[in-house]
């Protein structure tokens, strides 16, 4: 019998490796594909194939050619996005209905809803969810009305891994914003306290896989490369949290992160509809693509130990270890942790993801970015309302 298929986008993003470790776990063959080349996915054992498209910020209409050339020769029960092409794949969706049926993801006005700070933070008031006080600014003159700044933290409508957030601005600082009606920011009222974050899915707006993780190891533009579970009683928020948004989302992957006051009490933050490192947590288990297809029991990841991408553990981590006199915190995940990129019987990915992240650097460097944004340069989504 030949095993069925799934086409995870996003190939390089190492959420997109352990997704297609867990399909393939589960019996699928499992499919990736990517406008970047990708030499840690193609140095794996678990894809049944490796493709490429075109960029959907650069050449969609080549995108889209190619996106319908890999469905109509793969027909996969399921379309699994991992990173931004997310937004792009659900723009598809509203005039292809074929993509629209395979498609693992909310709406694309559900997607947009999630996505803007200023849409999530409504979305949290009309079901109760924490969230500090949040403004709209579209304006200078909505900033005349604010709180005092420093008590603020403002970031744009549409952003990701800190980019442009201020966090309580001195004047100077604050003088340089310049929100419009057509680059919208948010100001949001400070809490202090540990950051945390969360990964869910959900089929039908029923919660069907969740794990909560937290970090003190991140590159310079905020992405994590280490992730563990934060306590008992912080995940139980959280849970309760992912499985009222489940019934917004509809269906597809969602992640959120959130701060943990001094009190224990965890506030939402923002929502980032598509998958995340949280998906690491689940140590490629089969379940978890039983949970994503919706033909199995729902899932909750509980690691007791460190997760880590090997790779960004040594080129960043190590650094940052040594510069901030946290050698044994590092020594110590390293020992007791396990990498989530070279899996048992499928280490080659370890080679291929320093390849990757050698050539994002370089082009982070060239173009005066974070290696985050470097990464997701020709995937981005540029905020386009519905």
């Amino acid at each position: 019998m030949t095993a069925p298929v799934v086409l995870i986008t996003g190939a390089r993003a190492p959420a997109a490796l352990d997704l297609a470790r867990a399909f393939a776990a589960a019996g699928y063959a499992a499919h990736l594909a990517d406008c970047a080349p990708c030499a840690m996915a193609r140095g794996s054992r678990a894809p049944a194939g490796v493709h490429a498209y075109a960029s959907p910020v650069v050449r969609p209409e080549a995108f889209e050619r190619d996106l319908r050339d890999l469905v109509e020769r793969l027909a996969p029960r399921l379309v699994v996005p991992a990173c931004e092409e997310v937004f792009h794949l659900a723009s598809l969706a509203r005039r292809w209905p074929d993509l629209k049926a395979r498609l693992l993801a909310p709406d694309f006005e559900t997607l947009h809803q999630l996505h803007s700070k200023a849409l999530f933070a409504e979305v949290c008031g009309a079901h109760g969810l924490p969230m500090p006080e949040t403004w709209t600014l579209e304006g200078p003159d909505d900033l005349v009305a604010l709180p005092p700044a420093g008590d603020l933290v403002f970031k744009p409508e549409y952003s990701r891994f800190g980019v442009r957030t201020l966090i309580r601005p001195d004047p100077a600082r604050l003088a340089a914003l310049r929100p419009t009606p057509g680059e919208r920011w948010v100001a949001q009222r400070h809490v202090a306290g540990t950051e945390m974050s969360f990964h869910a899915a959900c089929r039908d707006g029923r919660l069907t896989a969740f794990s909560a993780y937290g970090s003190t190891w991140r590159e310079g533009g905020g992405a994590s490369y280490a992730f563990e579970a934060p306590p008992g009683r912080v995940t139980a928020d959280l849970l309760t949290i992912a499985a009222i948004l489940a019934g917004v989302a509809g269906q597809g992957q969602f992640a959120c992160d959130a701060i943990v006051d001094a009190g224990g009490r965890a506030w939402l933050l923002e929502c980032n509809p598509r998958a995340t490192s949280g998906v690491h947590l689940f140590d490629r288990d089969p379940a978890l693509a039983h949970a994503l297809v919706g033909d199995g029991p729902p899932v909750q990841a509980a690691p007791a130990t460190l997760r880590y991408l090997a790779p960004a553990y040594w080129l960043f981590g190590l650094p940052a270890a040594l510069r901030q006199g946290r050698l044994g915190a590092w020594r110590r995940g390293l020992g007791e942790g396990r990498d989530v990129i070279g899996a048992p019987g499928d280490r080659w990915p370890l080679l291929g993801a320093l390849a990757d992240s050698l050539r994002f650097s370089a082009k982070a460097l060239l173009a005066g970015q974070s290696l985050a944004a470097a990464m997701t340069a020709d995937i981005e989504w540029n905020g386009d309302r519905p």
